[in-house]
């Protein structure tokens, strides 16, 4: 059996969300738009499992949108909500679904500024403050990185934006099922979120927004989703993704102890047996799923493939265009130089990760890189 500690890529689909995507598959095809009773059917099936989004995040359920995931959520806010001569202050960290948009505004008149993170990857709030102006219209910043697992001051960052009347965006889709994200408590704007990191299916997400009369919608023509999303609900995914909201809920906090406990065993071991390894990050300040290590002299597409090879996924934070490894452009802003951020693997432990699992990647660790790095030695 592989051993998957690639979970902030993806999860397995958890055995409710599994279950409700089942029955509406099978027995619920109605479009929720009709008047017909079956079409009644699968609108209740919508609003329940919007109820059950909405109460693991602590939101009303009037602010959550579907959307096919979080890529689309973050490009629907920032699409709908900003024009030429806006402001924005964002980070050097967010995931390409915000940063791809801003640059995309950028280039029709919206002015950003994006902040650098310290060395753990966090971006200091003083900075963010520092970079709001008199025309600043949005702040968008990600609540935890997808590589380093980075967690972004986002408490103490809505409280400011609050206070300046200012709109705060965040990026919660790693953060969501591994931290507690309650809206009622931190008075965050919107976040986007995606099911299929957090044992829901692929292809359905949300938006979960305060006030969405302002955000102009992204796709038009139906008038789903309020008006703020066009095209038929794809109730088989929604179902999945309340199904495992509800999962997430039930955990409770053991959840977070429970990968918490797994991740650290594994950087343990991995400290504890091999020579030159950096983590990228830190425990005080990370997701408690998320460890990034850096292997000094070890090409970190090589160890991905290898340990590939024995059943075993993960992640080396890096792009791959023509042919060529392009170095983590979250390492590099961090601070990292191109060798060490090419050197540096993510792990990230979920839904049927074991203690064993674990104890199996570290002996093979232990074995892989001094392998490695000796191939490497003239």
């Amino acid at each position: 059996m592989r051993i998957h500690l690639d979970h902030n890529a993806t999860t397995p689909v958890c055995p409710e969300a599994a279950s409700a995507m089942r029955r509406v598959l099978l027995e619920e095809f109605g479009n929720p738009s009709s008047v017909a009773l079956e079409g009644a059917r699968a609108r209740a099936l919508v609003e329940a499992a919007r109820e059950d989004v909405a109460r693991l995040l602590g939101a009303a359920p009037d602010h959550v949108r579907f959307t096919s995931g979080a890529t689309e959520a973050n490009n629907t806010l920032l699409f709908g909500l900003l024009a030429p001569g806006d402001h924005v202050v964002t980070t050097q960290v967010e995931h390409p679904s915000v940063s791809a948009p801003l640059e995309a505004l950028a280039m029709r008149g919206v002015s950003v500024d994006r902040i650098a993170p310290d060395a753990d990857g966090c971006v200091p709030l003083a900075a963010l403050e520092a970079a709001i102006r008199p025309e600043t219209r949005l702040v968008c910043v990600i609540w935890a990185n997808n590589e380093t697992g980075a967690i972004q001051p986002i408490p103490e960052l809505a409280a400011l934006c609050r206070a300046r009347g200012l709109w705060l965006h965040a990026d919660a889709t790693q953060a969501i099922g591994k931290l507690p994200v309650d809206l009622a408590a931190v008075a965050v704007d919107s976040i986007a979120s995606s099911a299929h990191k957090l044992g829901g299916p692929k292809g359905i997400g949300a938006l979960i927004a305060r006030e969405q009369k302002t955000i102009r919608p992204l796709l038009v023509g139906g008038g789903q989703e309020r008006g703020l999303r066009g095209g038929t609900e794809n109730v088989i995914g929604i179902a999945g993704y309340g199904a495992a909201c509800r999962a997430v809920a039930a955990e409770g906090p053991e959840r977070e102890r429970a990968l918490r406990t797994l991740r650290d065993r594994l950087w343990q071991g991995i400290e504890q047996g091999i020579a030159g390894v950096r983590w990228n990050g830190g425990p005080a300040t990370t997701l408690p799923n998320t460890l990034n290590v850096e292997f000094e002299g070890v090409a970190g597409e090589v160890l991905l493939q290898a340990l590939d090879l024995e059943g075993i996924a993960v992640s080396a934070g890096a792009a791959c265009h023509s042919g060529s490894v392009e170095p983590s452009k979250i390492l590099l802003a961090m601070g990292r130089t191109p060798e060490e951020a090419r050197a540096s693997l993510r792990f990230s432990v979920g839904q049927g990760v074991d203690a064993g699992q674990i104890e199996r990647v570290i002996e093979r660790l232990c074995v892989l890189v001094p392998r490695i790095r000796g191939l490497g030695a003239p």
